[in-house]
Order: structure tokens, then sequence, then C-alpha cells
């Protein structure tokens, strides 16, 4: 009889495709519910753990989700019937959270939206938090243009700053990347490419001379929910589904 599968194999795995340590000093990741020693029989991806997904996994028999956003991340005032924490503990579901970590980490959510735009990408620099960006040089194209195609590859709502100039080089970075703007410009990049920017990014963004594109936080970031349940079909002979999850986001024309 094979060996169990447990918590701490998947929590081993997870920690050495896209270590914990790199986390942002602010994050939260790794195991933030549940048993290390627990057996795990079926996995559940998701980007959030929402209420809905908690109980999706409570419905069918999912002992293990592994998330990008953290299900913990501001202190809980309460732990209530209904709540996701609560869902899971009495259900006996531990989650595995691997957030900015998961933002570096090759192969992770940055290397999978590169991957969905068909972008061959390579980091922006090899340390520090920016180390989460991606460049990649493509054929010139313009603001429009270049919205456009990301709006049909993501199938997302797409909002442009743009800044006129020819566009041969972009950075991108899934979810709330702005932070990281003036490292691109620096590394000479036309546009840069993410989920959420305020209004005054998008003016910075201009009067630098970037184009800024962003496509929704969700449709940044989740194309690597697909990414992590192969990876661990790869190295584990374990059930394993894709918890159903849309953006929470609706944009009306």
């Amino acid at each position: 009889m094979a060996d169990k599968i447990t918590v701490r194999n998947i929590v081993d795995f997870m920690n050495t495709y896209c270590p914990f340590n790199t986390k942002c000093e602010w994050d939260n990741c790794g195991l933030l519910v549940g048993d290390a020693s627990q057996e795990v029989k079926k996995i559940g991806f998701a980007l959030d753990i929402t209420n809905e997904a908690a109980a999706y996994a409570a419905e069918n028999g999912i002992d293990l989700i592994i998330s990008h956003h953290p299900v913990i991340f501001n202190p809980l005032r309460s732990v209530t019937k209904g709540n996701a924490v609560y869902t899971m503990i009495s259900n006996r579901i531990s989650a595995i959270c691997v957030h900015t970590c998961l933002d570096k980490a090759l192969g992770g959510v940055n290397d999978a939206l590169a991957e969905k735009l068909e972008f061959k990408a390579y980091p922006l620099t090899d340390s520090g938090d920016e180390s989460m960006v991606r460049v990649a040089e493509i054929d010139e194209t313009n603001g429009e243009m270049l919205a456009e195609y990301i709006s049909r590859k993501l199938d997302a709502g797409v909002r442009l700053a743009d800044s006129g100039k020819a566009i041969r080089k972009v950075a991108m970075c899934g979810g709330s990347g702005c932070d990281f703007i003036q490292k691109a410009i620096e590394a000479g990049c036309d546009a840069y490419i993410t989920g959420d920017a305020s209004h005054h990014n998008f003016l910075d963004a201009l009067a630098s001379g970037i184009a800024l594109i962003t496509a929704g936080h969700f449709e940044t970031e989740n194309p690597v929910m697909s990414k992590l349940m192969e990876e661990i079909g790869k190295n584990f002979n374990i059930e394993a589904v894709l918890i159903p999850q849309y953006s929470p986001v609706k944009y009306i024309k």
C-alpha cells in the first residue's frame, strides 16, 4: 500500500516551488489553516478562499485548498458560522496560501500571465520585490492594439492610458503591480501591464511616457491556478480540481 500523502508533503513541495521566505515582508504565506499531519486525498485550487469556495470544498470532499491570496491576512476578530475559516476548520479542510512568493517564483503568477499572453518573458531583476515583474520584447505595436490583444487573450475588460509611443518592450505584473512602474521605465519598457491602477497611477504613467494597461486583478492572476494544479499532478498521484471562481467585478458599458 502506497504511503499516504499529507498536508505536510504538499507544504514542503510548495515551499520548494515558491519558497515562502521569498514573500514580501508584509505578506502571509504558508499553511494558514489545518493540520500538517492530515491525509490529503483531494486538493482544490482557487485564487481566493471565499465563503463560497470553502463551502464548495466542504460539499465536494476537498481536504486541502491551495490559494494565491491569503485566507488570513488581517487579524480575525471573529470566526463564526458561514465564515470561510470556520467552514474549513469544521470540515477539516486545510489551506496553503502562496501569495507574493508565487508572484516572484519562476513558473508563478507572472510567468503564467506572460504565457497566457504568449510573450517570452524574463524577470526584471533577480532580487527584491521587483523580481516579480516580467519583461518581454514584442513585435512593434501601439497602445490600443496591445490593449485589445490583452483583452482578447485574458477575456478581460481593459483600461488604457496611452502614451502615444510605439511599443516594443513591455513589463507585466499581475494584480496590484503599480509600485514597480518606475523600475520598468528605467529598464526601457514602453508599456506596463497590471491588474489594478489608480487615477494617479494613470496620470503618472502618461507623465513618464509609458503606456499603462490594466486588465483586472482576477484576470491577470488567475491563470496561475491551472498551472499550479498541473505541477501538483506531475508530482503527486492525487485528485485535484479547480474550484469554480469568477472575477467579482463586472464591467458595465
